[in-house]
């Protein structure tokens, strides 16, 4: 009996799904975490006393001597009460993390989707402490025990590092994403000091640069927060001195508009304009919103008046001012774009896709290489939204830790073959 050309047809389509589907599966790099051996007996300790973690995958061939240090991200944590529910989390306990990291992005090995870092020794930060691996103190009442060592957890992943070749590196990049981003700004020229002078640092932070800014009511409610964490983690011993010697009060050094102007090594700024968590928790937080106005707009900028747009132009200009100065520096870079994001180095969507964002034809992966290695100045602010076609905006409504969880990459493969799929295995009669 022949088989009908229509089952032939649905067969390739759905072969060639799947085809795609495993090239993706096949494509993605799981690492596996290391612990730090030692970190306990030396109080370089998650907030729970766990042991610290990273994940490295080894650099090979031109790229072995060269290193990328990349922070991870989750928030921060202001008080006793919301220390104590981290550290019952994988924010702030290495036993409850996944053993394994995707990379992707710029930890990324496939040099199609990476081209200027798939090689080097690239290192995933594990982020437990809740204040950018910055606290140095112990809270300890009754049956309440708490330790808020980032500094230390820093201190012994460098130290772990540095005989398995970091010592030895050409060329490194300490990098960060949101908490893990503002680690960069603390950490920056630590990093530098841990190294030779001939090796080349540069540092760079993604959607890191927090801004100290008053809300839609007129409240800094920012600000409260990050002197609370200062406190309360002792974050002092981390922020730059001559910064401290400037300002009046602390926490405004944990700030990186104010505690840019004092790191020494060459750093790139990548950030959204419009940034979605500081959309979200910072210019229009749930206190300044109570009947729940800003909704609909939080969730998808379409959906926003055009009041509501017009008031979200302060929040780019707020970005561009902090920026003004460091516009200036010779040896450092930047890439705002007008997205709705958040983190966008580590995704492979908006790092380096055919689809990713560009400033001037220019992806975000190309803007950081031809800054780090320098092959041009690159210094790119976009225009106010909604100009930029190249942007995804898409702010779902899955969040992890107050981050923004797009679809992208196998989950859009995945539920394009699931669907069309779904499609094809309908009786002939619905086609």
């Amino acid at each position: 009996m022949a088989i009908p050309k229509s089952a032939v047809v649905w067969t390739i389509v759905v072969s060639m799904v799947l085809v795609t589907m495993a090239r993706r599966i096949h494509s993605s790099l799981s690492v596996g975490m290391s612990l730090i051996p030692n970190a306990t007996s030396l109080g370089a300790v998650c907030l729970d006393g766990s042991p610290p973690a990273y994940h490295l995958h080894r650099g090979v061939g031109a790229g072995a001597r060269n290193w990328l240090l990349q922070f991870e991200g989750g928030g921060w944590c202001n008080d006793v009460a919301s220390c104590l529910e981290r550290s019952t989390t994988r924010r702030g306990s290495t036993r409850y993390m996944n053993k394994f990291e995707v990379f992707s992005g710029i930890l990324s090995d496939d040099p199609a989707m990476n081209p200027d870092f798939y090689d080097w020794n690239r290192v995933k930060l594990r982020y437990c402490d809740g204040a950018s691996f910055a606290g140095d103190s112990v809270y300890s009442r009754g049956d309440t025990l708490l330790y808020f060592r980032g500094k230390r957890i820093w201190d012994a992943i460098i130290s772990d590092l540095l005989p398995k070749g970091l010592i030895q590196a050409e060329k490194v990049l300490l990098s960060g994403c949101s908490a893990g981003g503002l680690a960069t700004f603390l950490h920056c020229d630590d990093l530098a000091n841990h190294l030779p002078n001939m090796t080349t640092v540069k540092c760079m932070s993604d959607a890191g640069f927090f801004l100290d800014m008053n809300d839609i009511t007129g409240k800094n409610s920012i600000r409260s927060f990050f002197s609370s964490v200062v406190n309360l983690q002792v974050v002092q011993k981390v922020l730059n001195i001559d910064c401290l010697t400037s300002h009046d009060n602390p926490y405004q050094c944990f700030f990186p508009q104010y505690a840019l102007a004092y790191i020494k090594t060459p750093y790139f700024i990548l950030n959204s304009a419009y940034d979605v968590y500081q959309f979200s928790h910072i210019f229009v937080p749930p206190s300044a919103d109570p009947s729940g106005h800003w909704s609909r707009c939080k969730k998808n900028p379409e959906s926003c008046r055009p009041d509501q747009i017009m008031i979200l132009q302060g929040l780019r200009t707020e970005m561009l001012t902090a920026l003004r100065p460091f516009d200036r520096s010779k040896s450092g870079g930047m890439f705002i774009n007008s997205c709705f994001a958040h983190c966008q180095s580590e995704l492979q969507d908006a790092w380096f896709a055919p689809s990713s964002p560009r400033l001037n034809n220019k992806t975000i992966a190309e803007a950081v290489g031809d800054w780090y290695f320098e092959r041009e100045v690159v210094k790119e602010a976009d225009c106010a939204y909604p100009c930029d076609s190249t942007c995804h905006n898409l702010i779902p409504s899955n969040r992890v830790d107050g981050y923004h969880a797009p679809l992208h990459g196998f989950a859009q493969v995945s539920l394009t073959a699931l669907l069309v799929i779904m499609y094809l295995l309908q009786p002939p009669s619905f086609i």
